[in-house]
């Protein structure tokens, strides 16, 4: 049976284009049909007509109320017969709806896994991505040979919210990273060495690291088209405030790189790629 598919934007549209690379049919629902078509999708009326023609659908959405709007909208997914169906969500959601989110769908009669994905557009197109999951133990199992269509490495956490709570801690040392790595690009530069030889050399030494990997092209070129955007990482440091609060637990390098992204942001980069934070150095 096909695979359904809702999130159509950088890193869901790769996810999708590998799962067809795998031979999976892949149908999806998209707000514009007209892009969904363009980028060589099947797209369904609903997201309830394409619940009726898959047993499994995958989101891959922005964030929480763009969940919670597909499941409760107007033929949304939760007006279908949910009786044997699954619903895996890679969106990373806040950490207090995603708890909604696993009972909304069971108390329909679905499964639902919450399944966040670490990495972007490359890893994703290639099938390396690293997705966190929670949810029931026979769900996680039996969705975990299409997960590894897409990623060669998953974690089971098991216990509702850990999956969405794992996800936002990693983005810490994402974003921190970045804007790390930025910083320090921009010192070197303004000292007068060569930005290219710099970054080799950071990859050598302190800097080396999946996210200067990831980015040095993107940094030597400037060219700062989203794979994992400045808008997405400032959500997310504010959903990881969110969850320190709860905590009562304070934050310290969090706060400081969520003021820079969101400083990014007010700056009109927010749909630019996260790496794009150099800019903010460099000036």
């Amino acid at each position: 049976m096909a695979i359904g598919f809702i999130g159509l934007g950088n890193l869901g549209t790769a996810i999708a284009k590998r799962l067809a690379s795998m031979g999976e049919e892949v149908l999806v629902w998209n707000r514009t049909k007209a892009k969904a078509e363009a980028k060589g999708f099947v797209c369904e009326s609903s997201p309830k007509a394409l619940l009726e023609k898959c047993d499994t659908v995958l989101m891959c959405l922005f964030d929480s109320d763009g969940v919670r709007n597909v499941l409760m909208m107007e033929n949304g997914l939760l007006s279908a017969n949910l009786k044997g169906k699954t619903i895996i969500d890679l969106t990373t959601n806040h950490f207090t709806d995603v708890i909604e989110f696993h009972t909304m769908v069971e108390a329909k009669g679905g499964d639902y896994l919450e399944s966040p994905v670490l990495g972007s557009v490359v890893p994703a197109s290639k099938g390396e991505l690293t997705a966190v999951c929670a949810g029931r133990q026979s769900v996680f199992l039996t969705c975990k040979p299409l997960l590894e269509k897409f990623a060669s490495t998953i974690f089971h956490l098991k216990e509702a919210g850990f999956a969405a709570k794992m996800k936002l801690i990693n983005n810490l040392c994402l974003g921190s990273f970045m804007a790390t790595i930025a910083e320090c690009t921009a010192l070197g530069e303004a000292c007068g060495i060569d930005k290219k030889e710099l970054l080799e050399i950071l990859g050598a030494g302190g800097g080396k690291s999946l996210v200067l990997a990831a980015k040095t092209q993107k940094l030597i070129d400037e060219d700062f088209s989203p794979h994992f955007s400045t808008a997405a990482i400032t959500k997310d440091l504010h959903c990881l405030q969110d969850l320190a609060y709860s905590l009562n637990r304070p934050l310290y390098t969090a706060s400081v790189t969520k003021e820079l992204f969101s400083k990014m942001k007010m700056m009109g980069k927010g749909d630019e790629d996260f790496s794009a934070i150099y800019q903010l150095f460099k000036a």
